[in-house]
Parts: structure tokens; sequence; C-alpha cells
């Protein structure tokens, strides 16, 4: 390792280090191949390989000399919100993002930029107009403050050294655990729009940490259908964080969305005709809460009216190669069926290697 006139760390190749801490996730694991790809050593941190969060030595020695440290750590929200989950994912968010930044304030070649994930849930529930970083109303409750405090987090204490961005993310359309859940509703003909209305009063929702807010019951809304929803491709996401990286105007709150955000109606007809489905069963909040306890997760995922605009980034410049709804759906039904082909093949030959190996043996 050796440094460079600015006092970056380089690898002994002369490539600039970007420190990614949960990069097994699937943004995460995008953003670290993006990275290898723009001439970046990455070094992982999280619970799956890499720097252990508990190592803070090990820690300090990755972020200090480092270019660039990204963070998509946080225990998915793609659960119930059992007072345990609604813990856990209110302090991995909490924790971690605390863990790099006393790491960062304790570096002697502090890294050039930090980019932490958000949420675009950390908006209210819009209906009248969309949501952006100059114009945007926080909302309340569990989600909301779950958001609230991890940016708290992130945005405490002086860096002087260290340029801070927060990704507001909507909803990322690819291969991941949510598209490909919409994608098997659409096929087996439950892609019918989602409709918000009265249920049985719960507290899941209730807020949450040192500032919790909004009321202790779940809030309902007759939206009829038209519930917004802001969402974003995986390849533009992923480029929108690269672009965030190398921009040095580019701080705070940025939202990631794409600049023609649809609706629930939109989207399950877009889905439905993207695998070739006609029909779709409608959904009530009555028949979603049944539903999502099923599936082990939360109604309030397609209820909210997430309505976000990305105005720093098209001030900035930035220009989304995915803009429009049905094309983006078009490409992830396209990749998430070749994912999937490989992932039956790779299982196939695993399975083959298996029998041939106990064949073999016997």
């Amino acid at each position: 390792m050796f440094r460079n006139v600015y006092g970056r760390t380089m690898d002994a190749e002369g490539r600039p280090i970007a420190v990614i801490a949960g990069a097994s996730g699937f943004v995460g694991r995008a953003v670290a191949d993006a990275c290898r790809a723009d001439g970046y050593e990455v070094r992982t941190v999280g619970r799956s390989g890499g720097i252990g969060w508990t190592d803070a030595d090990a820690l300090l020695a990755a972020v200090d000399g480092a270019d660039a440290v990204l963070n998509f750590a946080g225990r998915s929200v793609n659960c119930r919100y059992t007072d345990r989950n609604r813990l856990e994912i209110l302090e991995s968010r909490v924790r971690t993002t605390r863990a790099l930044r006393t790491a960062i304030a304790a570096a002697a070649q502090p890294p050039r930029v930090w980019i932490n994930a958000s949420t675009a849930t950390i908006y209210r529930h819009a209906m009248d107009h969309p949501q952006t970083e100059s114009a945007g109303d926080i909302g309340s409750g569990f989600s909301v403050d779950v958001a609230a405090a991890w940016e708290r987090e992130f945005f405490e204490g002086s860096l002087p050294g260290t340029r801070r961005a927060a990704l507001r993310m909507a909803i990322v359309l690819g291969d991941g655990p949510a598209t490909r859940v919409l994608l098997a509703l659409a096929r087996a003909g439950l892609g019918g729009t989602q409709y918000d209305g009265w249920c049985p009063p719960h507290r899941r929702y209730r807020g949450i940490g040192d500032h919790p807010t909004g009321p202790q019951c779940a809030r309902w809304h007759r939206t009829h259908g038209r519930q917004r929803l802001s969402w974003i491709h995986v390849d533009d996401a992923v480029r929108a964080i690269g672009f965030i990286r190398d921009d040095e105007t580019l701080a705070g709150p940025i939202n990631l969305a794409s600049p023609h955000p649809s609706d629930n109606r939109t989207l399950m007809r877009t889905l439905r005709h993207a695998v070739g489905t006609p029909i779709g069963v409608p959904s009530t909040r009555l028949l979603l809460e049944a539903g999502m306890w099923v599936a082990r997760t939360e109604p309030e995922l397609v209820l909210k009216s997430r309505w976000v605009l990305p105005e720093k980034l098209l001030d900035a410049g930035f220009v989304f190669t995915h803009p429009d709804l049905a094309s983006a759906v078009a490409d992830v039904r396209d990749r998430t069926a070749m994912a999937r082909r490989q992932r039956t093949r790779t299982r196939s030959s695993w399975s083959s290697r298996t029998n041939t190996s106990s064949a073999t043996a016997v």
C-alpha cells in the first residue's frame, strides 16, 4: 500500500479504495461490482465476510485513507413489524452508521466522501404533490422514525474532511426480493390493484426510538388504488450513487427515484402485461392484512403513497437510462428470468457433482 499526492491510500496497483458496508445485499452487491469496474479496490464490512462490525481497529484501518465509504447495512424491512423486528430494523441502521462515523472521525486521512443509505419513506403519505429535498414534508410513525433516526446518526457531529450524502431511495426494481415477489403475484393472477381502507386497529406502525411520532394505531387512507409509487431501476440507482460519489457539489439528503413516478394501479397493470397475465385479482386492505401475515411482510410496503422526485440529481445533470416504468419492468422481468435460469443451472450442476462424488465414493 502507498499514498498518492492527495494523501489517499492506494493498493499495489495504484487503485483508490472504496469501503462498502452491506455489500452482500441486493443494492450493495451491485454497487460493489460497479466500484470494481470503476477501478476501485473494494473492502467490505458486514456479518457475512469482510471486516466485522465489532472490530473497531479493523474498521478504522479500512476507512483511514479510503477514497469513499458506502453504507447499505441494515436489517430488511420485508418482514412483520413485531416488537423484536421493529427494534432490529432501527438498531441495525443506527448502530452500523455510528460505528462508521466513529471510525471516520478517528481517521488520520478520512475518506473524501461517505454515502449512506436512507429511504424515501421518510416523507409523509403524499397524494397531493411530490416530495423533493427542498420542499418535502417528513412524515410520522415507525418507518419514518427509523429513517429520521438513521439520518440523525449519519449527520451527527463534524467531519470536515468528508462530504456526506444520504440516499433517500425509492423502491429499487431489479433482481431483488421485492421485485421477485411482485412478479410472482402477477404471474399467479393476484397482481390486481391494492386498495387502502379500514382495517382492525393495530400498533405495529406506532413510533419508535428516542423521538417517537404519529398515533398509536395505524392510519388508513381512502386511496382508490391511486397511492403513488416512486421507484428506480437498479442500474440507475447504481449509476446515481457513482454520480454522487464523483460530484463534489452533491451532499445532504438526495432522492433516488425515477423522474416519472407511477401509482399502484398502473404498477400492477404493468407487471401483469410484462408477464403476460390478462387478469389480476384486486385486494382490499383487509385481504392484504391476511395475505401479508401469511407472507410475513407488511401491507404498508404497497399501501403507503410514496411520491418522490429526484430534484437534486436532475439539477446536477444526472440522466436516467430507465425513466419509464414499462420499459424498466420489462428489462427487470428479462433479467429476473435469466437469473432464475442461472440459479437453476447452478443447483443442477451442484447436484450432479454431488451425485457423481457419491457414486465414486461407493
